[in-house]
């Protein structure tokens, strides 16, 4: 099974190509550079575009359901709508299964095959990735994140040590040892309506998750390309958050969620000016309805309506990476 990655940084037009592999010995593709330009994100009515960008008194005017907006360099909560109340979270439970299988050490080089009980026949969702398919942890963990690959993130859970029973109940020990109070987990998948927490927990989750590299790297890659055993062309898997690929955006970690329970769910940290914030939109109406409100927010934290906090050194909190651009490897 052969990835080639790609992923473009922040205010930068370039992007590099990374191709991994299963064995490493067994490739033989060449590795090819890869451009791709910042784009702007349109919008359409669905989005709230011709919604005010502020209310009269100067707060966001945001039309998600649930909003969080969080200076994680203060842990000063910036705006807050129906934050805590649990409601499902569709695939941001994916942020929760890329950590516990970080966290258990296991072999990112080994290979995990597709099975039959990764089939979702909850929603029926479709999956590119045949069962029978064998793919590095690594890769799975990058299709899960980046394109909210179903099979993928049910493999990992699956493929966890002890099983599926024992990925839930990880996932649920993490969320109840960073402090999440109206958190729990059902599946591995975020499929399932049962997997809820609110915006104030998932603003807890992302910052979490901003510690792994791997997450911050995955989750933000703009595309990969599968290639499949006796197949010639390689299947492209796009983020499934257009905001990677927007010009003015630094976004540190990225996660969407949709099922009919939940919502568009959009879920980022960001920097905005030098300041670290993390951005929390549940249950969207609308296509880009979460995109509009990203962006209204990202206006409103720069136009000076709302004053951040200058940290101490003691409270900072750890910048982003750096992304090196223009290079690619073999891995």
């Amino acid at each position: 099974m052969l990835i080639r990655s790609g992923r473009l940084a922040a205010m930068l037009a370039a992007a590099g190509l990374t191709v991994l592999g299963l064995p490493a010995a067994a490739q033989t593709a060449p590795v090819k550079k890869v451009t791709s330009a910042k784009v702007t994100v349109k919008h359409s009515k669905s989005s709230g575009a011709n919604v005010a960008d502020f209310t009269k008194d100067g707060q966001p005017n945001l039309l998600s359901h649930a909003v969080m907006v969080f200076d994680q360099a203060t842990g000063r909560p910036l705006f807050t709508k129906n934050a805590d109340t649990a409601v499902p979270i569709a695939s941001i439970t994916k942020l929760m299964t890329a950590m516990i299988v970080l966290e258990a050490k296991q072999n990112l080089d080994e290979a995990v095959t597709i099975d039959q009980a990764d089939v979702d026949t909850l929603k029926n969702t479709r999956s590119r990735l045949p069962v029978g398919s064998s793919f590095r942890r690594e890769d799975l963990m990058r299709l899960a994140l980046m394109a909210s690959e179903n099979r993928a993130a049910a493999a990992l859970g699956r493929a966890y040590p002890g099983g599926f029973a024992a990925a839930i109940e990880a996932m649920n020990t993490k969320a109840k040892s960073i402090g999440l109070q109206a958190t729990n987990f059902v599946d591995a998948t975020g499929l399932a309506p049962g997997n809820v927490a609110s915006a104030q927990d998932l603003a807890l989750m992302v910052a979490e998750a901003s510690k792994y590299p791997q997450i911050r790297e995955f989750s933000t890659a703009p595309a990969l390309y599968v290639t499949l055993p006796n197949s010639k062309r390689p299947m492209g898997f796009n983020n499934t958050n257009a905001l990677v690929k927007s010009q003015g955006w630094n976004i540190g970690v990225s996660k969407t969620g949709f099922i009919n329970e939940a919502g568009k769910c959009l879920v980022m940290q960001v920097v905005i000016g030098n300041n670290p914030v993390i951005i929390v939109l549940m249950d969207s109406l609308g296509k880009l309805t979460r995109i509009g409100d990203a962006n209204r927010i990202k206006k409103w934290i720069e136009s000076g309506k709302v004053v951040l906090t200058q940290p101490s050194p003691s409270t900072t909190a750890s910048p982003l990476p750096s992304v090196n651009v223009g290079t690619a490897k073999a891995i």
